[in-house]
């Protein structure tokens, strides 16, 4: 190797630490990387929009465990979660409410927090029946509230007020088929969600436990109630 060669590939190594080891050793030093995760946190979180327009949650007024009725005036000013399950569920809505019990247990003693819970068998599940269900998961909560109504309105409610499918179906366990979805709702009754990696709203967050998954959708969910508490 020439004088020439030699004095070059010099130049290339002093370039390369130049630009390139600062940036390497203030990554280890701040111990930074780069994660391909499903959703990243956003702040403010976003609004889930249709036609342009922020969407709210739909108009509802039912009776909850305690016989009283509940609507959309009693979540104003609190940041709420809503779901649909049904007591009789022997698949996903047992790990949907444990989930929520876990949120519950870290929220439900704040006066702007709640939970709205629509049940999608109404037939069985009267206020008796919702009653004897908050009990058996422990539910001290004054703002967890379990809904029912008439069957026409709870299908309207979750299949086109929400677009969280649910539906009847005797070939399945339990006789009701729905998405165990929990949806994230501000202060102003606005549907709010983190976005994923390419900076869509996730929408909703999922109520089950996946497979696999180190952080899980609850996890994410109390991140996120709490940036909504503080707006």
């Amino acid at each position: 190797m020439n004088k020439y060669s030699s004095l070059g590939l010099i130049m290339v190594i002093v370039l390369f630490g130049f630009l390139f080891i600062p940036k390497i050793i203030n990554r280890i030093a701040n111990q930074t990387q780069v994660e391909d995760n499903r959703s990243a946190p956003a702040k403010p979180l976003a609004y889930i929009k249709l036609n342009g327009e922020a969407k709210k949650v739909p108009e509802f007024f039912m009776l909850n465990q305690d016989s009283l009725f509940v609507g959309n005036e009693d979540f104003k000013g609190k940041v709420h979660l809503a779901e649909f399950f049904f007591t009789k569920c022997p698949s996903i809505c047992p790990v949907m409410n444990k989930n929520m019990k876990i949120i519950d247990d870290r929220f439900g003693d704040r006066q702007d927090f709640g939970i709205a819970s629509f049940t999608i068998d109404p037939t069985n599940d009267t206020p008796y029946v919702l009653k004897k269900y908050a009990e058996s998961y422990n539910v001290k909560s004054q703002n967890w509230h379990f809904l029912t109504s008439d069957v026409k309105t709870v299908y309207e409610l979750a299949n086109k007020g929400f677009s969280i499918f649910a539906g009847i179906n005797p070939a399945v366990a339990g006789g009701f088929e729905h998405q165990g979805y929990f949806a994230l709702i501000d202060k102003n009754g606005y549907i709010r969600s983190r976005v994923d990696r390419f900076d869509n709203p996730i929408v909703y967050y999922s109520g089950l436990d996946k497979e696999g998954e180190e952080i899980k959708d609850v996890d994410l969910l109390i991140e996120d109630i709490a940036l909504l508490l503080k707006e």
